[in-house]
């Protein structure tokens, strides 16, 4: 079940790095519904190149998924992180169209994740 979630994380982390790579503006507009001129463009783009490495590192082996492997520790730490600050975002009353959707995507995929680990360990 872990390879899959990390499987989905990765393919989505990867989709949305292309997308900021192609065009931060809309990314950046879809999400927290503000502009990302100048500068915040490039800051996007190099945030789709780093979405885009997490994905690669994170992308499941041919070796069955732990909970306690760095692809896992870094996909949860990713996604838990990610939605609380977004989730700040939204409470402060900045948000796009896509803004919570992808909150409760972060959170979702965090607690897939959360618990694989927890049934990994109870059945050790």
């Amino acid at each position: 079940m872990l390879t899959k979630i990390l499987a989905f994380a990765a393919v989505t982390e990867a989709v949305t790095g292309l997308a900021l790579l192609v065009d931060p503006a809309l990314v950046v507009q879809l999400l927290l519904g503000m502009e990302a001129a100048g500068v915040g463009a490039l800051v996007g783009r190099c945030f789709g190149i780093a979405l885009i490495a997490l994905a690669l590192a994170c992308w499941p082996g041919r070796q069955p998924a732990t909970s306690g492997s760095p692809a896992a520790r870094a996909m949860l730490t990713y996604n838990l992180l990610v939605a609380l600050y977004l989730a700040y975002l939204g409470a402060l009353h900045a948000g796009g169209l896509l803004l919570w959707p992808a909150v409760a995507l972060h959170a979702a995929v965090a607690l897939l994740l959360i618990r694989a680990w927890y049934n990994e360990r109870r059945t050790q």
